[in-house]
């Protein structure tokens, strides 16, 4: 049973993932998630529905279209598979209960936007707003009225202390430091995991960012020190332009990668997403292991 189960979760979220990769190349674009119907991005012909498989049509198509040959990017099946991932690791921790499919679907959506920020960096509003009303509904579910209220009220204060914490970098800086959109989705993530879950998200979530930005700036700088040599007859071929990418157009490769504007921008979303999946599995057994050195 517990084998049947499982393996119903995996097919399960292969399939969310696919729709998930939907919602990735469209949402921060505003397009529809509904029309058109899958397409490929460098010819615009209709993807058949066996080359739409979850991960295997990709690996029959070794990965490119079948119409024109474009290289579909890695990301579709590494989505794909990710989510199916964490679908199987939601019932392996939770079982079969409400919960589980709760913090399923609180995967698929911190997921997503983590991907989304990552590439675009964008948080739509299309995903972290039904976030918050569905973390809400959930909690009341769970835990009756009075959880919703609270949840309610925590996702009130999340994004009251983010908008303080940009107010206050503005004041300092004179230029924005986080986004709206982090405001939301920090809200979503307390609507769902409560206050104290929450600060640890917001905690392992900038101290990972800033370490990232770190690397990210010492890379660079060796980059310069040490510029790669390029051979002469192959220099200025060695790919696609970003207007002639197709994937600059499908979110496979995010604008400001493209075109890095003078300041080197951070997706702190896509660190407060993966550090609030870990929460979901590992963050009440942190926090107790925090607690312990003050007893």
């Amino acid at each position: 049973m517990t084998l049947l189960v499982a393996i119903f979760c995996v097919l399960f979220g292969l399939a969310f993932g696919s729709f998930l990769n939907v919602c990735i190349a469209r949402l921060p674009r505003h397009g529809s998630i509904v029309r058109p119907a899958s397409h490929c991005p460098a010819c615009a012909r209709p993807i058949r529905a066996w080359d739409n498989l979850p991960l295997l049509s990709w690996v029959i198509l070794r990965g490119r279209c079948r119409n024109c040959g474009w290289p579909i990017p890695w990301r579709y099946p590494l989505v794909e598979l990710g989510t199916a991932i964490l679908f199987l690791l939601a019932y392996l921790t939770f079982g079969l209960t409400l919960e589980a499919a709760g913090m399923a679907l609180l995967c698929f959506t911190l997921f997503g936007l983590a991907v989304m920020d990552a590439e675009t960096l964008l948080l739509p509003d299309a995903f972290t707003l039904p976030g918050i009303v569905l973390g809400v509904i959930f909690s009341g579910l769970i835990g009756g009225w009075r959880a919703a209220g609270f949840s309610a009220a925590c996702a009130v204060g999340a994004a009251a202390l983010i908008l303080l914490i940009r107010g206050a970098y503005w004041m300092v800086r004179r230029r924005e430091g986080m986004g709206l959109g982090d405001a939301k989705l920090f809200a979503l993530i307390a609507a769902w995991l409560g206050p104290w879950q929450s600060l640890l998200v917001l905690f392992l979530g900038v101290v990972t960012a800033a370490v990232f930005s770190l690397l990210w700036v010492w890379l660079g700088n060796s980059r310069q020190k040490h510029p790669r040599r390029e051979d002469p007859q192959t220099q200025g071929r060695r790919g696609l332009q970003p207007s002639q990418n197709p994937a600059a157009h499908t979110g496979a490769l995010a604008p400001e990668v493209l075109n890095p504007p003078g300041i080197q921008q951070i997706p702190l979303g896509s660190f407060l997403c993966a550090a609030a999946i870990y929460a979901i599995f590992r963050g009440e057994q942190t926090l107790k292991w925090y607690l312990q050195f003050f007893h």
